[in-house]
């Protein structure tokens, strides 16, 4: 036989062979594959290559349980652990049981929720921590319907969190019996009642259910049909009939011919109700996984990602720890960064991670930001100082953005997150000098304010922010506007030397600048343990007196395990009264 048809046949094997073995080659897609009949250039193209950690099932898959099992058997407990994963559904029903554990990301992957149905529960308990609900951060479920075959479904968290898109055929539980504190839900359709049990804050944004049943101190609630009746104070309850400007938050689609895309839901400007996927025209846009720089941490770096940005790429983060030398810069509008697994970025150099210069139409969501060693002016910096851009019609947005300084190990930044431009709108931020866990202390875990915002006319949805050694808010720009905010004062201030402002005592954790003439935040709550020392604080929120400066429902309230004698002594500006002696104090 001659060498050159030797050779073809060789290659059509090796094609053969590839084309009935993809589940070996990019992400770990666990349905059963049938081998090719014949070479076929018109087949289904492969699964995207999206790592170890994604796992992509299908209906009627036989290991599906076995593998999420596996996942959550890893995950259940690792608060500070590196797994990170990502367990995906294509359209159709399923008869699983899928715990969420800690950095797990759970999506359907259809265009709306109810194109994945999962016949089980979709469920977090804390049953690791005694049912106490408090440490149960960074997962995620979103876009699918869920019909537990008892009712009942239990989603039992805390912050970094978030329930979106998702349609609970039956009751929500937002507790398991221990406490739990602080949660997020957005476009989402519960069909029975919600149970809050014991959350001591919740925010909701364009959800409907038949009813909110019962809250604690502070619970939010902005464009959501059915919202809970009652006067602030007597109820926890802040409404905002609707909802100022957003835009959902991307997700991933699959469809039947093997086409993968990133679904860009529209923004919305005028005042919005309820759920957002009952309606066909206003779904928004797909765009192909073949424009996304798909990153991974086995092989990605600061320069490659950045040369993939500057080439017109959007880029994909795949669940894992990435660890860069240099800033990602994002100079091109409209760029989408889309995180899948909750990928932890880090920068290595004592720079910010991620830098966006664009100055409009930029959409970042689902990524966790860790400090490390080396101090660093902040994590994420949205803009540029002294520079005034920014579209009302065209924002940057800020989906499930989460920070961490400290707890993981060693971690130091001025800053969490800055902003400098304009029109920016964030949905779901947890920026979190740790409390608890590894490099935890007041000369280790270092960092002095969460949000810093310069620009104008930013609006921000769940916004939570704890621990920093001063503000742990500050808010320079005019036109701002908040819509829920959850903040814990330092545990351990050594001394009232070591944590005392310009204005006084300690530090008001919501802080707006003297120079602001318009802005206005519903639903503010500021928490305080000091175990360390007895300390005072002033104010738990400082703002400029004037009619353009406006906060609705702000409270403060006492924690157990304090030093006796330490506390807040206002609410805001000298009003609302003392929680030293008292435990809970409120301003309307």
């Amino acid at each position: 036989m001659a060498p050159g048809n030797l050779g073809s046949i060789v290659s059509l094997f090796l094609i053969a062979w590839i084309l009935g073995h993809d589940s070996l080659i990019g992400s770990s897609n666990l349905a059963a594959k049938e081998p090719s009949p014949a070479l076929n250039v018109d087949a289904v193209p492969p699964a995207p290559d999206l790592g170890p950690n994604v796992f992509v099932f299908e209906p009627g898959q036989g290991e599906a349980q076995h593998q999420i099992d596996t996942v959550f058997a890893q995950q259940e407990r690792a608060q500070f652990g590196k797994g990170r994963f990502a367990l995906l559904f294509k359209p159709g029903n399923y008869e699983l049981e899928v715990p969420v554990g800690f950095y797990t990301h759970v999506a359907g992957l259809g265009e709306s929720p109810s194109d994945v149905t999962i016949a089980g529960h979709v469920w977090t308990d804390a049953a690791w921590m005694n049912r106490n609900a408090t440490c149960n951060f960074w997962r995620a479920v979103e876009n699918l319907t869920v019909a537990p075959p008892d009712g009942v479904n239990i989603w039992a968290i805390s912050q970094a969190a978030p329930l979106r898109r998702t349609h609970i055929q039956g009751e929500l539980k937002l507790s398991s019996g221990g406490w739990s504190s602080g949660g997020f839900m957005a476009d989402c359709n519960v069909d029975g009642s919600v149970q809050p049990g014991t959350q001591q804050q919740w925010f909701s944004r364009n959800c409907e259910w038949r009813e909110w049943n019962g809250g604690a101190w502070n619970m939010v609630f902005v464009g959501c049909n059915d919202a809970p009746e009652g006067e602030w104070p007597d109820v926890p309850f802040t409404v905002v009939d609707q909802t100022h400007v957003v835009r959902e938050k991307p997700y991933l689609v699959a469809k039947d011919d093997g086409q993968w895309f990133v679904l860009v839901p529209p923004l919305r400007r005028k005042g919005t109700t309820g759920i957002t996927w009952n309606d066909e025209e206003s779904r928004g846009e797909l765009l192909p996984l073949e424009r996304f720089h798909i990153a991974r941490p086995d092989r990605d770096t600061a320069e490659s990602v950045n040369n993939a940005l500057q080439s017109g790429k959007h880029l994909l983060f795949t669940p894992g720890v990435y660890s860069f030398d240099d800033t990602i810069v994002v100079t091109r509008p409209d760029t989408v960064i889309f995180g899948l697994g909750l990928p932890s970025l880090t920068s290595s150099s004592g720079k910010p991670t991620l830098r966006v210069e664009a100055g409009e139409g930029v959409i970042i969501s689902g990524i966790l930001f860790d400090a490390s060693p080396k101090e660093v002016e902040t994590l994420v910096q949205i803009g540029l100082p002294n520079r005034n851009v920014g579209h009302e019609e065209n924002p940057t947005c800020l989906h499930d953005i989460f920070c961490r300084v400290g707890g993981n190990g060693e971690g130091k930044a001025k800053q969490m997150v800055t902003i400098y431009d304009n029109h920016v709108v964030g949905d779901n931020l947890w920026l979190w000098r740790a409390d608890h866990g590894n490099n935890v202390g007041w000369d280790e875990n270092t960092c002095d304010t969460g949000l810093r915002v310069e620009g104008d006319d930013v609006t921000i949805y769940a916004l939570f922010v704890e621990h920093t050694q001063k503000h742990q808010t500050v808010w320079n720009g005019n036109g701002g506007r908040v819509f829920f905010y959850q903040s814990e004062m330092p545990y351990d201030p050594p001394s009232q030397e070591a944590w005392r402002s310009d204005t006084g005592e300690g530090y008001a954790s919501y802080k707006v600048g003297e120079k602001v003439v318009s802005h206005e935040a519903w639903g503010l709550g500021v928490y305080h343990v000091f175990k360390d020392a007895v300390v005072i604080a002033e104010n738990a929120i400082e703002t400029p007196i004037s009619q353009g400066v406006v906060v609705h429902h702000a409270l403060t309230h006492r924690l157990s395990g304090g030093q006796p004698g330490s506390g807040i002594l206002n609410v805001i500006n000298g009003q609302g009264g003392e929680v030293v002696t008292r435990q809970k104090a409120t301003v309307k």
